[in-house]
Formats: structure tokens, sequence, C-alpha cells
């Protein structure tokens, strides 16, 4: 039910998306996980940095003073537009969000195996309810296992294996078991219950409770797929977006506005400069390109690591207690 709420209350927030520009019903004023929570400070210096340069044109400056100001501002708004913000900045967003996206779809879900756990290993005694639930149990420990490696709020709640011990995830035998390979090498062994899994899987089979050969085949080729789900976690993990893009294109961003705050100032109308027919004081467009160039960056920051405490970052947290849940019900 817990579910059903949280997509019933995203779909509610989108139903009215045309009765307002920024986004219409809730999505439009909210402010967790919004552009406006990203985006305000930014915003503010920008407006305090563009209108003190603006008053002090047109205040303090002297008519000589002014006349070089003004020759400053033609000379950044005519190399402003030479660069290629929209372009970096699009191919940059396009490989976050695509690789934002992947890693959603590497995210192990175990409900799979556990139909198929339910299903071929027959059976309502306790040994045969047993084998299903340690299997399972086996495979929420790996993702489990996985996440805590990548996931700073899974990481807090789960902080050592004596956690995940109280927890029921994981046997004190199995923990001492885990420590020892531990000691031996400096690589995650994140996969070793899915190791004690397979093995189940072929116990099952000699006692009888797995009819054929494919049904051992359909358990283990469900196993190595969560296997290889958190091994690609892992590797995008490991493998980020390298740091020289994200460089360049922060670079590009601000260096484009910062020669804005020149290069868009409103000038004399008198002195009649081709771009500037009109002193509106207020560069609504100006703010307005802000908003989304700036906007656009900012999105792509937080999506840059979705495993991490950010309003809109996946909320792994929740899908452990979820699979926890569905698997249980499954296995009764």
């Amino acid at each position: 039910m817990e579910d059903a709420d949280r997509r019933v209350r995203f779909r509610s927030a989108f139903s009215g998306y045309d009765l307002c520009l920024l986004g219409g019903g809730e999505t439009g004023v909210t402010w967790k996980g919004s552009i406006y929570k990203l985006l305000w400070p930014n915003l503010i210096l920008f407006t305090i940095c563009y209108f003190s340069l603006s008053l002090t044109y047109r205040i303090i400056l002297t008519q000589s003073q002014r006349d070089l100001f003004e020759k400053i501002s033609l000379h950044c708004q005519m190399y402003t537009n030479l660069i290629p913000v929209s372009f970096v900045l699009g191919f940059y967003v396009a490989v976050v969000v695509g690789r934002w996206w992947n890693q959603y779809l590497s995210i192990p879900w175990p409900d799979s195996l556990a139909l198929y756990v339910s299903t071929l290993i027959i059976g309502q005694n306790e040994r045969s309810r047993l084998i299903r639930r340690t299997i399972m149990r086996y495979a929420n420990l790996c993702i489990l296992m996985t996440l805590t490696m990548i996931c700073p709020a899974v990481k807090k709640r789960f902080p050592t294996m004596d956690h995940l011990v109280e927890s029921g995830f994981l046997m004190t035998d199995e923990k001492a078991l885990l420590e020892s390979m531990d000691s031996k090498t400096s690589h995650p062994n994140y996969w070793m219950p899915l190791v004690w899994a397979a093995t189940i899987v072929t116990q099952a089979k000699k006692e009888g409770r797995i009819t054929n050969e494919f049904s051992i085949k359909t358990l283990v080729d469900e196993i190595n797929k969560i296997r290889s789900n958190c091994g690609s976690l892992l590797s995008y993990d490991w493998i980020s977006v390298p740091l020289v893009y994200t460089q360049v294109t922060t670079l590009a961003v601000y260096v484009y506005f910062a020669a804005s705050l020149m290069g868009n100032q409103y000038l004399d109308p008198r002195k009649g400069y081709p771009t500037h027919p009109i002193d509106l004081v207020v560069p609504i467009f100006t703010f307005l390109q802000f908003f989304f160039y700036m906007g656009w960056l900012m999105v792509a920051e937080t999506l840059v690591n979705p495993f991490g405490e950010d309003d809109d970052d996946f909320d792994v947290n929740w899908l452990i207690d979820r699979n926890l849940q569905v698997n249980k019900i499954h296995n009764n």
C-alpha cells in the first residue's frame, strides 16, 4: 500500500501540468527536490552582481567611465555568443542522464528469483521453507552488501557486519567466514552469499526438492543476474563521469554568465547602440537564460551520483525494506 501511495502522489502531482507554466499542480510549487531549491543561492548572487554593476553604471560612474563601461559591455556581449554553452551543456546532460537511468536499470530486484524459488523448490515442510528463505536471504544480503559500498545512507544504517547480524541478513558463523575472507584479500566479497545460494540450490536437487536440471539452470541464472547487476553498480561507482568533462562544462557555464553580467547590461539607448534600443532596467530574458542554463547544470550535478543523499536520489533504504517484505510474502 505504501508503494501504491507513493505512485499515486507522484502521478497526481503531474495530473494538472497544463495548468501552470512551471509544472502545474504540486510540481510547480514543490520545494523539496525542486530546481528552486538547487538554484536559489546562485540566482540571488547573480542578481546582486548584476544590479550592483547596473547601479554603478547609472549612478556612480562619470561620463568618461561610462563610455569605458559601455565599450567593455559591448565587447563582452560580442564574445559571449562565441561560447558554445548550449552544445557543451546539452551533451554533458545527455551523458549524465543516460548514465543515471542505466544505474537505475542496474539495481537488482530479487522478485524474479523469489518467484522461481517458490515455484521450483517443492515441498511445504520446514526444511523446504528453510531452503527457500535462506536462498532469498543470501540474495538480499548480496544486494545489501553492494549498496553499503556505494550508498552513504545505507552505510549509515548498516555501518558494520554486526548490524547485518542484528537485522537478520547475516548469521554469526557467516559473518566470521566473511571477515576471514576480508583478511585475505582487499577485493570486495559481496558475491559470496550468492555462491552460498547456488550451493543450496545444488543441495536441494540432491534432496529431491528440485525435480529437473532445467530448474537448477533457471535458478542459477537468476542468481547470476543479481551478481551481474551488483557488479554493474560497483562499476558505475568505480568509473564516474570524467572529471575533466565536468570541469569543462562547469567552467563554460560560469564563464558565460560571468561575461553576461557585463555583456547583458542595459546601456543608454540615446547612444544608438544597435543591440540596446531600449532600457528595461530588469533583464528578464537574462534571468530566464540563467534559470534554464544554470538549472540544467545543477540538475546534471545532482544526477551524477544517484546513490547520494540529495532529495531526488534513489530511496535505497526504502528499496531494502521493500525487498525484505516482498520476499517474506513469497516464501511464507
